[in-house]
Parts: structure tokens; sequence; C-alpha cells
């Protein structure tokens, strides 16, 4: 009897371990996320939306720009930089260096 009980208890630690084990596992995270979104929706061969790709020409155009405006930031950066080293200009005076 009391073995009986022992091993039913002993079953229960172990499925509710193995169980914890999947939940936090990434199968149980990947199962998760599909009860919680369902399933993507499936892209069809040869199918393209005229929406995607104006929108793809618009975010590359802007990545350009962005390029470009990064350039002219590094730029100017590095004229302050030469200009505070000949000490043409005086020391920041928010404390940044």
């Amino acid at each position: 009897m009391v073995e009986l009980v022992v091993q039913q208890v002993l079953q229960a630690v172990i499925t509710g371990v193995v169980i914890l084990g999947v939940a936090f596992s990434p199968l149980g995270r990947a199962i998760a996320h599909r009860i919680q979104y369902g399933k993507p929706p499936r892209q069809l061969e040869g199918y393209s939306d005229p929406r995607v790709e104006d929108l793809s020409g618009e975010v590359v155009a802007l990545r350009e720009q962005l390029e470009a405006t990064q350039e002219r930031m590094d730029f100017a950066e590095r004229l302050l930089a030469q200009a505070r080293e000949k000490g043409q200009l005086g020391a920041p005076s928010d404390g940044r260096a």
C-alpha cells in the first residue's frame, strides 16, 4: 500500500517536472506563441502585393537618406573635434567631451 502511494507520488512529481521542462523550452514557447497568435498567413508563390513593393522602395530610399545624414553628422563631428583640438572652440558647456 505504501509502495503504491510512493509510486503514484513519484509519477506525479516526474510528470510535473517534464511538463515544466517542456513548457519553458523553446518548443513550449513556440507552442504557446502558436496558441496565442495562431498560424502565420501563408505566402502564395509568385504573388506579390504592389503595396509591399511600394513600401519596400520607400524603405530603401529612407535608408539611403539616413545613411547620408549619418555621414554628414560624422563629418560635422570631426570638424568640431578638429577645431576643439586646435583651440578654436572652447570646451563644451554641458560637460561632454
